[in-house]
């Protein structure tokens, strides 16, 4: 009997590789945003021919994350086609809004963009067009007409990772694109995951927010540590210090270490001046007036 799917002999040509990439997983011990994911996010994102790319834990994610992304929410419609997977249409109700079905072209199973007209409303904010079985969608129509009425394109691309159109890959016709690494997909990962690839820089934050509950993923160690940061990367986070966004407790450079011994949580205070006062001040009731930690 002829195994319907037979990843074994996919795994077996690539152990080597795989089982190195663990390895340098396990020894580095990040195991959630770490070196490895943000390696593959550049090469996608060149891939794909955008600017961002930010990894997620699932394909299903990435629809979610893009569509909260480009700002679609209740009472907005979101044109999809009536042939996908059903991922397609529930991550539009998780974001509020309500999934319009377009019929597809009869070739490639893709939305027909002579369709889309048909189904525009006032409310239309976004349209959706999947990469089907490894057929890219008429994504030059699509964006003309999306361009044309003021919408944003959201390319599905789980499923055609590396097609192209025309002379450009699909993933980066369009504001945003979402792919998934489920084991089936045609890049396929050792377990689950997804990404948004998107050449907008607002939609690229918002995702990296959404993802991590508010955190951008830029390093806020405080500055004020020079043993613990050096010029390449922060010790504590192992974020590259080129990514690293300034303290968030911004103190001035001259200001001498707080002399609370460590237990201050602002990075850095001012010891008291002869008048009890100074640019952050610790007050004379042997408190620092910033984060109220008892001196010693």
């Amino acid at each position: 009997m002829i195994p319907f799917l037979d990843l074994t002999r996919q795994h077996a040509a690539l152990k080597s590789e795989l089982m190195a990439a663990a390895e340098r997983v396990l020894d580095a011990s990040q195991f959630v945003l770490g070196g490895e994911g943000r390696a593959l996010e550049a090469e996608l994102a060149q891939l794909c021919g955008a600017r961002h790319a930010v990894g997620v834990g699932s394909g299903t994610d990435a629809l979610r994350l893009a569509l909260t992304g480009l700002g679609v929410g209740r009472g907005d419609e979101v044109l999809t086609p009536a042939f996908s997977f059903v991922a397609s249409a529930t991550t539009i109700l998780m974001a509020g809004a309500t999934p319009v079905f377009v019929d597809v072209e009869p070739d490639t199973l893709t939305i027909d963009p002579e369709a889309m007209a048909r189904a525009l409303t006032p409310r239309t904010k976004v349209v959706m067009p999947v990469h089907l079985y490894g057929h890219p969608a008429a994504v030059d129509r699509i964006g003309a007409f999306a361009q044309a009425r003021g919408l944003a394109v959201l390319e599905d691309n789980a499923q055609a990772v590396g097609a192209t159109w025309g002379d450009r890959t699909v993933g980066g016709w369009g504001d945003v694109a979402c792919l998934s690494f489920y084991p089936t997909k045609n890049l396929g990962a050792c377990g689950d995951g997804g990404m948004v690839v998107t050449t907008r820089d607002d939609v690229a934050e918002r995702v990296r927010r959404l993802r991590h509950h508010g955190d951008t993923g830029r390093c806020a160690c405080p500055s004020s540590a020079p043993a613990r940061v050096t010029s390449t990367t922060c010790s504590r986070c192992a974020i590259p210090s080129a990514t690293r966004s300034p303290s968030v407790w911004p103190t001035p450079a001259s200001a001498p270490p707080c002399t609370t011994r460590g237990r201050c949580r602002t990075s850095r205070c001012s010891p008291p001046t002869a008048s009890g006062a100074g640019p952050r001040r610790i007050a004379r009731r042997a408190r620092c007036s910033r984060c109220r930690a008892s001196r010693r």
